[in-house]
Formats: C-alpha cells, sequence, structure tokens
C-alpha cells in the first residue's frame, strides 16, 4: 500500500445516505492513522459500514483548544482525518481553530469534497441560487430571530438557514409578522428514505406543517428567496438615445447590462427595445 502524506484531511461524509460516500474519502479514511470527530459514537456507523477500524479522537466546540495540544505530538509525522457528523466540515461544525493551528504550522492541509446539505436544500428549493447567502443556526430566543428576520427582509440574494423543529415555527410566525411574502423551501432528511421539501409562503408552510406534529422534528434546512426588485422604471425617450448611441459601440448583450445598471430598469425591457432600435 501507497504511503499516504502525513497531514490533516477534511473529508465530507454523508448527510443522510450513507452511500453517498466518495471513493476516494473511502479510501483516505482506510490509510489515515487515526480520525477526528464529533462523535465518535455517531461516526462509527460509517466506518462500521466501510469495514474501516480506526482510533477516533472527539471534537466539540468545548474541547477544541484541549484536543489540539494533545495531538500536537502526532502532527508532524501522521495523516489526520477531520470529519462531522455529516457533510462537510467546518461549516456551523467545530474545527476552525485545528485548521488554523495546521496552518500556523506550515502543515499540510487538504480537502475531500462531497456532501453538503446547504448546496442540496439550495439545489431543491426551487429558488435561484446563481447567488446565495449562509447564516447558520438561526438563533435559539425569539428577540434573536426577530433581529434575523429584519435582515432577511432587505436581502436581494436568496439565503440559506439551519434550525431545529422546536424553533421552526417560531421562525416562520416571525417572518409571517414581516409581511414579506417571499418564497420558502424547507428541507428534511436530504437524500433519506423520508425526505421531504415544504415550498411556499411562511403562512402557508405553517399550515401544511401543522397537519402533522411529525413534520417538526428533526433538523431543518431553510432556504428564503431574496428580496425582489420591482421595476417600475420605464423606458423613455433619453434613455432610447443613450441605448442608439451605446449601439453604436457595444454588442446588444453588452448595451442591455450597461443600461440596467445605469437606469434599473428591467433587462428584457432595455433588450426589446435595443432590438427594435438595431433593426431600425
Amino acid at each position: 500500500m501507497i504511503n499516504l502524506e502525513k497531514g490533516l484531511y477534511i473529508i465530507s461524509t454523508p448527510i443522510g445516505n450513507l452511500d453517498d460516500i466518495s471513493f476516494r474519502a473511502k479510501k483516505i479514511l482506510g490509510m489515515v492513522d487515526f480520525i477526528i470527530c464529533e462523535n465518535p459514537l455517531h461516526s462509527l456507523k460509517l466506518l462500521n459500514k466501510l469495514g474501516i477500524k480506526k482510533k477516533m479522537f472527539s471534537l466539540h466546540d468545548y474541547n477544541e483548544e484541549f484536543l489540539i495540544k494533545r495531538i500536537e505530538k502526532y502532527q508532524h509525522n501522521s495523516s489526520i482525518a477531520l470529519i462531522s457528523d455529516a457533510g462537510s466540515p467546518l461549516i456551523s461544525d467545530p474545527g476552525y481553530n485545528l485548521v488554523k493551528d495546521f496552518i500556523k504550522k506550515k502543515l499540510k492541509i487538504t480537502t475531500l469534497p462531497g456532501p453538503s446539505s446547504i448546496i442540496s436544500a439550495l439545489q431543491l428549493s426551487g429558488l435561484p441560487i446563481n447567488s446565495f447567502e449562509f447564516y447558520g443556526f438561526v438563533p435559539k430566543n425569539k428577540s434573536g430571530i426577530m433581529s434575523l428576520v429584519n435582515k432577511i427582509e432587505n436581502l436581494k440574494t436568496t439565503s440559506v438557514y439551519f434550525i431545529s423543529g422546536n424553533r421552526l415555527l417560531i421562525f416562520l410566525e416571525s417572518l409571517c409578522e414581516m409581511k414579506m411574502g417571499r418564497n420558502i423551501s424547507i428541507c428534511k432528511e436530504i437524500t433519506k428514505k423520508n425526505e421531504k421539501v415544504f415550498r411556499g409562503n411562511a403562512g402557508g408552510l405553517m399550515d401544511i406543517l401543522s397537519e402533522n406534529s411529525n413534520n417538526y422534528r428533526g433538523e431543518f434546512v431553510v432556504v428564503i428567496e431574496g428580496k425582489i426588485n420591482n421595476f417600475n422604471k420605464k423606458l423613455d425617450k433619453k434613455t432610447e438615445e443613450q441605448i442608439t448611441k451605446l449601439l453604436k459601440k457595444f454588442s446588444l448583450t453588452d448595451v442591455v447590462e450597461i443600461v440596467h445598471k445605469l437606469s434599473n430598469i428591467s433587462k428584457k425591457e432595455i433588450y426589446n427595445s435595443a432590438l427594435l432600435l438595431k433593426n431600425d
């Protein structure tokens, strides 16, 4: 067997369906000297399925500095895997200080990409995902939730949040109070047998979820549509003259982009007008 280069291997693991583990992840997990994980009992299920037996160190928010000191004597001469309970490590999970420590000591760090509940939820949402923002876990108290909702009101891009079922109702109620009318997608048990995706506005989703108390159980990924721009401005004669001048120097596509940025008029309206002016 080829010896594995010493260093830290940040390995993504399945978010639900254990068959989603990559060939490379399985290979590296079988070759490292030991594994740093959140909950050894949880990670053992995956390792047992893969037929891998390794020494594991538990890493959580309260012991990260202690763990760094504990493994210090191994860092320069060991290959080490970092995994989370599910998905891509470090995303709302511990490990940041560990990575910083490896960087500080100029030790090898690499990543084995794989499952991510954020990307999966975005794909399932049916909302625009060419640009998005991730805000981690929704605050635990009502005041924190309201502060977040006030921020959401002005977000122009799709946003993603983690939340547990016992706070989901409060979050939806708070969104209803703001009367934003945004499209929302709520994902539960992604990649598992009972995967569910609820779509609608906050009020409608509260009605749907309330039909069955089981709907509120577990962990969720919430995807919220960004603020929709209302393009009320219309093309006037001055803008048409500007388009005509620009068409002499730029392509139709470039003209649409330039005028849109300058005027905030919808691209569709600019395009239709520019097409007519170009063909005159």
